[in-house]
This record gives C-alpha cells, structure tokens and sequence, in this order.
C-alpha cells in the first residue's frame, strides 16, 4: 500500500488553510499553483479530498502520453508533457484530479476576452481560448526532503490531516481486530449466559 494524506472530518473545520499552503508550496517550486487537493462541504461535515496513490493508479494507465508516473512514494503528474485529455480525472475513483491552468493573460500580463463558464460547469467541461491545461493532483508534496511532511499536513492548525503509510495502516487493522475479536468475545459470553438463565 502506498502512504497518502488522510483526513479526519470531524477535526476539520473548513478554514482552507491546507489549500492555501499546498498552492503556496508548489508556486515556490515552479508548479502549478493550483492546491492539489480540496474541500468538500456537506451540511454537517467538511473534509479535505486528497489522492490516494492507488495501488493499481487507474489515472496511470489510461494517460495516453505517460504523462503520470509513479516514484518511491507517490504518483505524479510531470505538468511538461501532460497534454490537458482529462482522462485522468474522469477514471480517478475520489475525484483527486481536476484540470487547471494559466491563461496567457497571466502569463504576459496582457488580457483577452475570453468564454467563461456558468459557475455550476463542472470543471472537466470548462474551457478557456489562450489557457494551456494540465492535470492536478496532490503528489505528496515530492519537492520537500524525506523528513519533510506535506505542506497541508503541517499548516493544518487542527491537526485533520496526517500522512498514513503501509506500517501504520497495518498497525491500526491490527488493533481493529484486537477490538472486534475482544467485542465478540464479548457477545458470545453475553449470549451464552442468557442461554444459560
């Protein structure tokens, strides 16, 4: 299994605070400042979505370009050769993935008019004259040292993100079993004097 950032929904409060450091983390190193993950909101919940760097990466296999590779720890988009197909984000199973850009505006510092989108579009379906677009998605922040954790795991200021590698997922379906093993133990004693009263 692959390490990946998980979120505990309860803990977070939807500040925006990870998004703010992930864009602000990969502007620094020359990427995309688009944060490479983001919030979701329900009435009662709000949660980070973030990619899993699946075992089996459908958003890998049906790149056309080899544009996503996987390293030692995660698997990510090189921005250069990714030809904006959005394949990739319509195969991946949580949504991790979503297109973004910089308009040639941005880039000159001059302005075109240009369509733009009712705001409900999603984003696989929008679209920009002038605006080169490739894939996003959270790479575990692969620019950072070995010791280094992500940029939104270390900004989170409720501690909802952490960084969850094989070791301990192991360790906690471990314990999982302990306590279901223990809570039918439980349950057969509980039924076996009941049957004995």
């Amino acid at each position: 299994m692959n390490t990946f950032i998980a979120i505990e929904p309860d803990r977070c409060i939807g500040c925006g605070t990870c998004l703010a450091a992930c864009s602000h983390g990969h502007r620094v190193a020359g990427l995309q400042a688009e944060p490479r993950l983001a919030l979701t909101f329900t009435r009662d919940v709000s949660a980070a979505v973030t990619c899993h760097q699946c075992e089996g990466a459908p958003c890998l296999a049906v790149c056309p370009v080899d544009a996503i590779t996987r390293t030692d720890t995660a698997v990510i988009v090189n921005e250069q050769t990714c030809i904006g197909c959005k394949l990739c984000a319509v195969v991946c199973p949580f949504g991790a993935i979503h297109p973004s850009g910089t308009s040639t505006a941005g880039v000159a510092g001059i302005a075109y008019p240009t369509p733009t989108q009712p705001q409900g579009t999603s984003p696989l379906l929008a679209w920009s004259i002038g605006t080169y677009t490739c894939a996003v998605k959270c790479d575990l922040c692969s620019t950072l040292g070995p010791d280094e954790s992500p940029h939104c795991v270390a900004a989170c200021p409720t501690a909802a993100l952490y960084v969850r590698d094989a070791m301990t997922l192991t360790g906690i379906r471990r314990d999982k079993m302990r306590a279901a093993v223990a809570a039918n133990q439980i349950m057969m004693g509980r039924s076996t004097n009941l049957k004995e009263a």
